[in-house]
């Protein structure tokens, strides 16, 4: 396995984060390029010095050569380009968004151009527009793959799963063996409930690339007892190897451990599990204690409830769904989705997003700025997230967010949105716990990198959403999946009448609902309930670690 690089702790809450996809690529530098020939002879060595800087990484240096050539060059579509690339990587997405759609008016056919201009609205979480610049680069380019391989890439982040397969698809159309187009393709069809044609796209990317982690990552996520004897034989060999990077090694290691696990190996499974988790927690170093500091600064800072927006009824057509990872909130939002009045939205960053740029505007992180807003100031906070998630109520009165960590701003949507429904999922917290360690998540839940690790955010989430349940009563709705599976009629009934919504029948078939699912239960919530889906009590004693750290009884 390839040495890592630490990363500095992290116990940054996703609300401070931005929204990434992965950019489009840059064109390796060249020693001539030919796009700044025709350049004055001074500009031209300019902007070669900086597409210099730029192959070596040193960006400061790059903008300084390049702004100079700009002065001397203010129009030219390529120095504006390669000045965005420097604003871009340190992630100055504004300034970049401008020089990008500057470059582009000069040269509204530059495929390269419109890339990059993607990339940068996407890193700002402006996916329609990259969306649109994605397009404008696929039609100018359409004999090259990547412009539609990122094509696809952001009508995913968009959760537009059909379209992303069909940009997919053109991709191999243009390079039918270009392996991670059917890798994409693959998750896109996995979100859309294709599983067969899921497997089939993940098994086409092994046969041209048989190492292929994010292959065998997805191939064993949909359904690991589906795996034959030379697969589980190839992934145990994928898995000793030493010289893969970390990233691979860690999604071979946890497929080859959900292998184990479909085989009844509980004992080598778990082993895996904790041994993979192990080089993640090098790696991204969470601040376990970090985490619970922030935690009870939320609870100390809404100690009683915010004076919050004065219409009682702002946010009615949202229903928020939080709880730990792997305790059944995207089966509830199926249930929901699967009623005619609501469009299941999936895991959204629109509050994050709200109240980073609120924190940005004030200078000062949440939850510091929480009692100096004012009642005018979260109406104007929960009318923001309305406009920004507003598409997705264009067919269908209410909508969902199931952003799992917005269990940490309750106390935020309470005084945003009071007439929004907010929805507790819980699950057995071994299952649950066990569930969210041995899937791949990758750098989505870093505090899923040990057992001490998510036992210490499972007891941040408990004691706060116990808090909230003290300020706000009755305003949280505790859906429990053991409850949902013992009598699942009156549950759903429970919910839909917390939620303001008229019986549905639909409701109860929620697994023939048609919707795209982009989570890890993509698979699951296909199907009726069932009790096979939990595992925990197959593992028995070996996983008595994991019960001690959630203060559980062996």
């Amino acid at each position: 396995m390839a040495d890592t690089v630490e990363s500095e702790p992290a116990a940054i809450p996703t609300w401070q984060k931005g929204i990434r996809i992965e950019p489009a690529p840059m064109p390796a530098m060249r020693a001539a390029n030919a796009r700044i020939d025709d350049l004055p002879p001074r500009a031209q060595r300019l902007a070669a010095r900086g597409e210099r800087w730029i192959e070596r990484r040193e960006f400061a240096f790059a903008e300084q050569a390049l702004r100079e050539a700009l002065s001397l060059a203010p129009a030219h579509a390529e120095v504006l380009r390669l000045l965005a690339v420097t604003l871009h990587v340190r992630q100055r997405y504004p300034e970049a968004i401008e020089l990008l759609r500057r470059a582009a008016a000069a040269k509204p056919d530059d495929a390269l151009i419109r890339n990059n201009l993607g990339s940068a609205l996407a890193e700002a979480g402006d996916m329609d527009g990259a969306i649109a610049a994605f397009a404008r680069a696929a039609e100018a380019s359409p004999g090259i793959p990547t412009a539609w391989l990122n094509l696809g890439k952001a009508y995913e982040a968009a959760l537009r799963h059909d379209e992303a397969e069909a940009a997919y698809a053109r991709a191999i159309a243009v390079d039918p063996d270009g392996f991670p187009a059917h890798v994409q393709r693959g998750n896109a069809l996995r979100a859309a409930g294709r599983i067969d044609d899921a497997a089939a796209a993940y098994r086409r990317a092994l046969a041209l690339q048989p190492v292929s982690a994010e292959a065998w990552a997805g191939l064993a996520g949909l359904d690991a007892a589906r795996l034959d004897d030379a697969d589980v034989a190839g992934l145990r060999a994928l898995y000793a190897r030493n010289d893969l990077t970390t990233t691979s090694h860690c999604l071979i290691g946890l497929a080859y451990a959900l292998a184990l696990e479909a085989r009844g190996a509980h004992r080598e499974a778990f082993d895996t599990t904790l041994a993979v988790q192990a080089i993640r927690r090098r790696q991204n170093r969470w601040d376990a204690a970090g985490a619970s500091r922030i935690a009870d600064d939320i609870g100390r800072a809404f100690a009683t409830p915010a004076a919050g927006a004065g219409d009682a009824s702002l946010g009615q057509e949202v229903i928020f769904l939080v709880g730990m990872p792997r305790s059944g909130s995207t089966l509830a939002e199926q249930i929901l989705a699967a009623h005619p009045d609501v469009e299941g939205a999936g895991e959204l960053n629109a509050l994050p997003m709200v109240l980073r740029e609120e924190s940005a505007r004030r200078g000062v992180d949440l939850p510091a700025w929480i009692g100096q807003a004012t009642p005018d100031d979260f109406s104007r906070l929960g009318r923001d997230y309305l406009a920004r998630t507003a598409k997705f109520r264009t067919a269908h009165a209410r909508s969902t967010d199931k952003n799992l960590q917005n269990w940490q701003l309750v106390g935020a949507i309470r005084a945003m949105l009071p007439g929004a429904r907010i929805v507790d999922c819980r699950r057995d917290p071994l299952e649950a716990s066990w569930s969210a360690l041995k899937l791949q998540f990758g750098n989505a839940l870093p505090f899923a990198c040990g057992i001490e690790e998510i036992a210490s955010w499972r007891r941040d989430y408990e004691k706060l959403m116990a808090h909230w349940d003290a300020i706000f009563p009755g305003s949280v709705l505790r859906f429990d999946h053991e409850a949902l599976l013992d009598d699942p009629e009156s549950r759903v009934r429970a919910l839909l009448d917390f939620c303001g919504l008229p019986f549905d029948a639909a409701c109860l078939a929620f697994h023939a609902a048609e919707r795209d699912v982009h989570t890890a239960s993509a698979a699951q919530v296909r199907a009726p309930l069932t009790r096979d889906s939990a595992r925990a009590a197959r593992y028995g004693a070996v996983l008595d670690p994991l019960r001690a750290a959630l203060g559980l009884p062996a």
